[in-house]
């Protein structure tokens, strides 16, 4: 009893005359400004379990400093707990590091997603021309495009976990705009309707070298006219088609370019579209087509089969209801080059890999 009464007023005394003892390592200050860093750095995001690793060392750290506190300055010893801090640092270090190298990472990951998306919409642009629920398409494809931007401009400072949730917020309405498009592209994949087309520009191509006469190949997805002579290809041109008309011709009214073999029956010098070449449009595959279409009750009451198909010039970008239109000098090459009697044969593509199978999911 005598000892510890002595050992107690021996430490009052040492307290009394200012002996204070070791000091905090300036490590402990430091490890805190370096915890806010890695707060600052969204670690707990970007390295979620090393951050929460680190997290647990800081924590026992401390709690070891805490009981050295408490200690009386004389019998405290900051050596080992200034050696955990010192390693502790490092290791926030290297995970600060790590952050970055993520954060770069995952940015590259949000900027190529951006531009594929991008490409995704230009794509689906181009279809979207070409279809009668194309404007409704496009109106959500603007919507897409801005939120696209907000996400990019996100990515540029650097918050990327928020460029990410934007992207995830718009793929269901890319998804549905893809879903309106390839609705009605759906037959550009299908193999019966790619064998039909491809049978018919051979069976044409074989007619135009059989007879050395010229032949007319219309590509719809490509919009594209190409002249044969002789079963050769001669020349081609860019064409302009109706709102609608990557879908086969049904009725009167439907905007849609027909798909056939059809030829020139009237030549026109003089048009409202500068010059034209009338087609045998409906034919009797079309009249059969159009018949079986009424009674499945596809066919509006009262509407009729339509006609009056041509080729004709007042640019590509001419007004027309299911024409194939030319600029004017190309129109004006065709119309002296082609007779009436010449086969024009119309499809939806050459290709058995065209357009309808990029864009969606892609």
């Amino acid at each position: 009893m005598r000892n510890w009464i002595l050992v107690v007023c021996l430490a009052v005394a040492l307290s009394a005359i200012g002996c204070k003892g070791k000091p905090i390592p300036p490590e402990v200050q430091e490890a805190e400004h370096q915890e806010k860093a890695l707060w600052r750095a969204a670690a707990s995001l970007y390295v979620p379990e090393k951050h929460d690793q680190y997290l647990k060392s800081l924590r026992d750290a401390k709690d070891r400093l805490i009981k050295e506190k408490a200690k009386l300055p004389l019998f405290r010893d900051f050596g080992e707990i200034q050696t955990d801090f010192q390693n502790l640092l490092l290791t926030g270090d290297e995970l600060l590091k790590s952050v970055e190298i993520r954060k770069q990472q995952r940015s590259e990951a949000v900027s190529n997603q951006i531009a594929s998306i991008n490409k995704r919409i230009d794509s689906l642009k181009k279809l979207t021309r070409m279809i009668n629920k194309g404007r409704f398409a496009r109106s959500i494809l603007i919507r897409i495009e801005l939120k696209l931007s907000e996400a990019d401009l996100q990515r540029q400072r650097g918050e990327i976990i928020e460029a990410e949730k934007k992207l995830l917020e718009l793929i269901p309405y890319l998804n549905d705009a893809d879903d309106m498009v390839f609705s009605i592209l759906e037959r550009y994949r299908d193999a019966s309707h790619l064998d039909r087309w491809e049978r018919w520009i051979k069976e044409t191509i074989m007619e135009s070298e059989k007879k050395k006469i010229f032949a007319v190949v219309v590509t719809k997805i490509d919009r594209r006219l190409i002249v044969y002579q002789a079963g050769k290809p001669l020349m081609s041109f860019d064409v302009g088609l109706g709102p609608n008309s990557l879908a086969d011709k049904i009725h009167a009214g439907d905007y849609a370019t027909p798909e056939g073999k059809y030829r020139i029956v009237k030549k026109i010098p003089t048009s409202q579209y500068f010059k034209a070449l009338l087609l045998d449009y409906p034919n009797n595959d079309d009249r059969e087509r159009f018949q079986q279409q009424r009674k499945d009750g596809l066919i509006p009451p009262g509407v009729g089969i339509g006609g009056l198909i041509e080729i004709h010039g007042g640019g590509q970008d001419a007004i027309t209801n299911g024409c194939v239109s030319l600029e004017d000098k190309n129109m004006g090459q065709l119309f002296d080059l082609l007779v009436v009697g010449t086969p024009v044969t119309i499809v939806g593509s050459t290709r058995r890999k065209n357009s309808a199978f990029f864009g969606k999911g892609n």
